[in-house]
């Protein structure tokens, strides 16, 4: 009898458990169609029983939100419990809209972490994909190659750039951050818990703590030039964004008459890194480093050509740049400048290089700019710079039965 009781107890248990996975899978779906999907399912009947969905916002900050699905079948009940997040761009360790023609991927070139382009794949030689490759539209190779896909390959992968990242976090930076208007250059030297800033190339620069600078952690400068380096104690967003001004001259001849000229230019909108921008905790050594930079620049996010930066560079931070791309200033004219060193990730409208290269046999060799060696921050699957652009998806970051 008892044995018997036991087999029917077990029974409605387990119809009701599955039929909370089924709802919450039914969710999960719903939600991943329509990410401002808020309205649930109330007692929806399913394999002789009925589940009940709800969607909460469990952290408005941080966007936050998780379904809750409960079956019921003949009097028993079960509850199964997803939280998901939005997906952010820094998940990927290299994501691009355009590969930009004949850049290639080739030999000694190594990427940690996740892969994606909506264009097509260059290779020549044999490049190293150390986390999970993902394109659009497939892959072209050039003479011998031999690439290695090391964690897997899939093409028809459809993940488009958005093109408010920038005016989003322009947002956070007027709300509880530092919005820099009035200048058409910013110097930011990132000092541990200070930041010091500047206007002009030849002044000094101002210091102040950078919890009261800005206390959300984003920095923002509104039609201007952004130019960054040094050591980052916390976690920061920078910004640059575009201006279209118009500009008035007035010039006199030599019989005082004056001509007046209007003329509008775009200015702004680029990024610089004029040095080694780090951790103050490096997440190589420490994994539990919080230390965490975005990048985020409407157009370009560019190494400068500098004698800082020929001898290697290293750049800890996740990249982004919206309608540009990351490279080198004067890619083809520079020395040979040794080694991009970069934990983190590049997000990118269109591929700009860093370096030219000869091929010589099975090798090719770097003539001018960088070597890469882009490794992958790993806690960026997780976590996220303040503000940083996302998908406008969500993902799953738990499921809890």
């Amino acid at each position: 009898t008892r044995a018997t009781s036991n087999m029917v107890e077990y029974y409605t248990e387990m119809n009701a458990h599955d039929i909370a996975v089924s709802g919450a899978n039914v969710g999960a779906n719903q939600f991943f169609l329509d990410p401002t999907w808020t309205a649930g399912f109330n007692k929806v009947p399913f394999a002789g029983g009925t589940y009940t969905v709800t969607v909460d916002i469990i952290n408005t900050f941080k966007n936050l939100r998780r379904i809750t699905s409960v079956g019921y079948y003949d009097g028993d009940s079960d509850t199964v419990q997803v939280t998901l997040q939005p997906s952010s761009f820094s998940k990927f360790a290299y994501y691009s809209t355009s590969e930009g023609g004949n850049i290639y991927w080739v030999t000694g070139d190594t990427v940690w972490g996740p892969l994606h382009t909506q264009d097509i794949l260059h290779i020549t030689g044999s490049p190293v994909f150390n986390g999970k490759v993902t394109t659009k539209n497939g892959i072209q190779e050039r003479g011998f190659s031999d690439p290695q896909f090391n964690a897997g390959y899939q093409s028809g992968v459809d993940t488009p750039i958005p093109g408010t990242g920038t005016a989003t976090l322009q947002k956070m930076a007027d709300n509880g951050g530092m919005d820099i208007t009035g200048h058409d250059t910013v110097y930011i030297n990132f000092a541990g818990n200070n930041i010091q800033y500047k206007y002009s190339s030849n002044s000094n620069y101002t210091t102040v703590a950078a919890s009261t600078f800005a206390p959300n952690g984003v920095i923002f400068a509104s039609g201007a030039v952004l130019r960054v380096q040094g050591t980052v104690k916390g976690q920061y967003s920078i910004g640059a964004s575009q201006e279209t001004k118009t500009v008035t001259t007035t010039t006199t001849n030599k019989w005082g008459g004056t001509k007046t000229k209007t003329k509008t230019e775009t200015i702004g909108g680029d990024i610089y890194l004029d040095g080694d921008i780090v951790y103050n905790t490096n997440p190589v050594s420490n994994p539990n480093s919080t230390d965490l930079l975005g990048i985020v620049a409407q157009n370009n996010v560019l190494i400068t050509d500098n004698l800082a930066n020929t001898t290697n560079i290293k750049i800890q931070a996740s990249i982004y740049a919206e309608t540009g791309g990351f490279g080198a200033e004067n890619y083809a004219k520079r020395p040979v400048s040794g080694t991009i060193d970069l934990r983190g990730g590049i997000t990118q409208n269109k591929r700009l290089p860093v370096g030219t290269f000869k091929s010589s046999g099975k090798n090719n060799i770097i003539v001018s700019g960088f070597q890469k060696n882009y490794r992958y921050d790993d806690r960026l699957m997780l976590a996220s710079p303040p503000g940083f652009p996302n998908t406008g998806q969500f993902e799953i970051v738990s499921w809890y039965e």
